[in-house]
């Protein structure tokens, strides 16, 4: 360390100025003299020196802003002459510091200060922590000269053994700034000087790395941009040449696409978008990204059939004909196509085409159980009509975007699929199969059922907005068929733009008709038959829809067809059996089985359900069409069972208030119907639905249930020929309910003839085909009394049944 007092020298000497420049002892500099302070105080220190021994010695003091700093350094001139420019100059060398005292006077026009020099010294041998900053400064110091390629000066950095000398060396460092070699100069104890300038070369250090990382990735950049650019200019070259080799002509990208938008048939908004956009295509460098989204917006644009449009087959008849041998039944919607056309000829013909913009599309939501020909029938529509067709699948979308499109923005924007389905027709007028509309979901990305709200509206879809196009699309001619297995699972505000035409399932006799014209001809393709070859008469396609199958649709009956194909297929191979060869009724059970459905009425009396009292056989609408629902009840032992009403089968709520009310009503009327009612006061009372795994909700059970319990209570049967449906009051009253179709085909389909259905719903017969009516006797009743009266076989002894019975 440098010791606690310095050893004071006095001196006077002549101020030389240095103007943001600062030299700190052991430093050699030159100096300009054409500068006349600096002249001045050189010739001063001359006079001075004749009348002293030694060199001439100036007092070399930093100016910033005009003020002198507090410490100068002692400098001798060694030497004056001529500079390497020419100009007359000084090398002056620095010696030590001296602090600067009051002002005195002096020989010639320079300014003299009185001055006390600073004796610097340091112990020797130096201390550790000392000995170990030099070594660090030194190695920071060569670090540094060796960037720079100074070798020379690196060994004489080395050569420097003093901490004095060496903290000033850095004074030679070009980093430094006038404020930073001031603090140096004013720092007089030589081990925090050392530290000073250590810290200082440390930091300039650690910003060169960083300055020099950031330079080389610049410089990666700029290298690899130089290189897609040097690429791109010869890919263009190459371009050139073919398209010359090729006889084309020469032209940039973005002249291509507005020709290409000139020339096509655009509506004029649709067209005034496109060339803003080839605007700012022309306008937008080669490596800009967003010229790679226009140039893919325009590419869809410039796809669409913006005037394409394919003309309506008008020849109803014809129609009506394509309809009819395509698909069996389905009458209402063959009916509704059909009044379609119809309208469409009589507005072209009275040039009505377009009313107010809009075209006169249809928007028809085809609801009903799967395999009932939903998917396949538009196709046949468009068959029919003459147009395009195309099928949207919309089961399990989440994404409303899909619906819409993305915004241009995103990466991989796509239109959605509206747009998609019209571009891919090729036409603005296609008919559109919505398929599985009611299994469209909603969560964090938006509702897409919501989305077709616009889309499925025909007072709004002739202005239809694509989020990627974002120009307007008419929709207004497209023909939207939208399929559902499912009513309720469709929103109210999307049902209440559509159509509804229901497709509640087929026969017996259509089954017979579409398995004979059209699932056994596609399946005797599948399975390398030729027509001759396997032959299935009506009798064994009547027992495959009968008693194989139980179904709405017909899926399960084609499966069974194709089963019965490929058994006779392989028989032949095998050289079991020879062909050509008729599959008659009696020959399923040895190819394919014994049948799964067997009715109820061709059961042994003693097997069958109702051989019990306390079991009434009803009738319900579930997702697959319409079925039968048999209801058991039951009495609990009057010692051990608890009174009340138990409920199993996994029943709704609306479900469970119907045995409440049935239970209610044979309680209060019980004793005018001849019950034993005190039963139930005594006596707890079960319910069971068998198939507990199916959930079960709905009002009309009720009179099922009422049946079940006065059939338990009376000991008389439930007649196995009768189903039944309605919804009962407290009254007795029957109150009527939905599905009558559905719910008397699968009446038809399961062997009942009698079907109790409440008297309001009478009119709904009018939907049922007629060779369903023939076979079955249905009632139309008002009242609960009525129920019992035909649905209960007359008593065996007599008097009610007081024994618990387990249904």
């Amino acid at each position: 360390m440098a010791a606690e007092s310095a050893a004071f020298t006095p001196l006077t000497l002549p101020v030389l100025p240095l103007d943001d420049e600062v030299v700190l002892p052991g430093m050699v500099v030159p100096l300009d003299l054409s500068d006349a302070e600096v002249r001045a105080a050189v010739e001063a220190a001359q006079a001075a020196a004749r009348s002293e021994p030694g060199k001439p010695k100036v007092l070399l003091v930093p100016r910033i802003d005009g003020t002198h700093a507090a410490t100068g350094v002692l400098g001798t001139v060694e030497q004056v002459g001529r500079l390497a420019d020419g100009d007359p100059g000084a090398l002056i060398r620095g010696r030590g510091r001296v602090a600067i005292g009051a002002g005195t006077t002096g020989p010639g026009a320079a300014l003299w200060v009185e001055g006390t020099r600073v004796d610097e010294t340091v112990p020797d041998p130096l201390p550790g922590q000392v000995a170990e900053l030099v070594k660090e400064y030194k190695a920071l110091a060569t670090a540094w000269l060796r960037k720079r390629g100074a070798w020379q000066v690196v060994d004489r950095v080395q050569a420097i053994d003093d901490v004095s000398a060496l903290a000033d060396n850095s004074g030679y460092s070009p980093f430094l700034t006038t404020e930073q070699k001031v603090e140096l100069l004013e720092t007089a104890d030589p081990v925090a000087r050392l530290k000073l300038a250590t810290q200082q070369l440390r930091d300039h250090l650690a910003e060169q790395d960083v300055a020099e990382t950031i330079a080389k990735d610049v410089q990666e950049g700029v290298d690899k941009q130089q290189r897609e650019f040097l690429l791109r200019r010869q890919l263009d070259a190459v371009r050139k040449e073919l398209r010359e080799i090729n006889g084309e002509q020469d032209g940039e990208e973005s002249d291509d696409y507005r020709a290409r938008v000139e020339a096509a048939d655009l509506p004029e908004k649709v067209r005034e978008a496109a060339l803003k956009e080839v605007d700012k295509l022309e306008r937008s460098s080669e490596q800009s990204p967003e010229g790679s989204w226009i140039r893919t917006w325009l590419d869809t644009v410039l796809e669409m059939p913006w005037s394409e449009r394919t003309e309506d087959a008008y020849d109803i008849q014809g129609a009506q004909a394509v309809l009819d041998a395509e698909h069996a039944g389905l009458e209402d919607v063959k009916e509704r196509i059909t009044e379609y056309l119809a309208v469409r000829k009589r507005r072209g013909d009275r040039g009505l085409g377009v009313v107010g913009g809009r075209r006169g599309g249809a928007v028809l939501a085809l609801v009903g159980p799967p395999g009932v020909g939903k998917t396949s029938l538009g196709e046949s529509v468009a068959h029919a009509m003459g147009r395009k067709f195309v099928r949207v699948a919309l089961g399990g979308v989440r994404d409303e975007a899909e619906i819409r499109g993305h915004r241009r923005t995103y990466v991989g924007a796509l239109p959605g699929r509206i747009v998609r389905a019209i571009k891919e027709a090729g036409s603005m007028n296609p008919v559109v199969l919505l398929d599985e509309i009611d299994k469209v979901g909603s969560d964090f990305r938006g509702d897409p059922a919501a989305a077709l709200l616009e889309v499925l509206d025909p007072a709004q879809n002739h202005t239809f907005r694509d989020h990627y196009l974002e120009v307007e699309l008419d929709l207004s001619d497209v023909v939207f068929l939208a399929t559902a297995n499912v009513l309720e699972a469709i929103p109210e505000a999307l049902l209440d733009r559509m159509e509804l035409v229901r497709l509640d399932g087929y026969t017996e006799d259509e089954k017979v008709v579409i398995a004979r014209d059209h699932l056994l001809p596609r399946q005797l393709e599948r399975a390398g038959l030729d027509d001759g070859e396997v032959t299935v008469d009506e009798g064994a396609l009547r027992k495959l829809a009968g008693e194989y199958t139980r179904e709405a649709g017909v899926r399960t009956l084609e499966r069974s067809i194709a089963r019965l194909l490929r058994k006779v297929a392989a028989q032949h191979e095998l050289g079991e059996r020879e062909l050509p060869f008729t599959v008659t009724e009696a020959d399923l059970r040895g190819l394919i089985g014994r049948p799964h459905h067997v009715p109820e009425s061709a059961q042994d009396p003693a097997e069958r359900r109702t051989s019990v009292p306390g079991v009434a056989t009803g009738l319900a609408v579930t997702g697959a069409g319409g079925d039968v629902l048999y209801v058991e009840a039951s009495l609990a032992d009057p010692e051990t069972g608890a009174a009340g009403l138990t409920l199993t089968g996994q029943l709704g709520d609306v479900m469970k208030e119907s045995a409440q009310i049935a239970l209610s009503f044979l309680r209060s009327h019980g004793a005018e119907l001849e019950l034993p009612v005190g039963d139930l006061k005594d006596r707890g009372a079960h319910i069971h639905f068998p198939a507990g795994a199916v959930p079960k909700d709905g009002p009309s059970a009720g009179v099922t249930m009422t049946t079940a319990l006065a059939s338990l209570l009376s000991g008389r049967l439930v007649r196995t020929d009768v189903a039944m449906t309605g919804e009962v009051s407290l009254t007795g009253r029957v109150l009527p309910i939905g599905g009558v179709k559905q719910k008397l085909l699968a009446a038809h389909r399961a062997g009942v003839t009698t079907v109790i259905i409440p008297k309001r719903n009478e009119p709904d017969l009018d939907d049922v085909p007629a060779e369903v009516l023939d076979k079955l006797d249905v009632h139309a009743v008002s009242d609960v009394r009525q129920v019992l009266e035909l649905a209960l076989a007359p008593a065996t002894n007599g008097a009610a049944r007081t024994t618990p019975v387990a249904a």
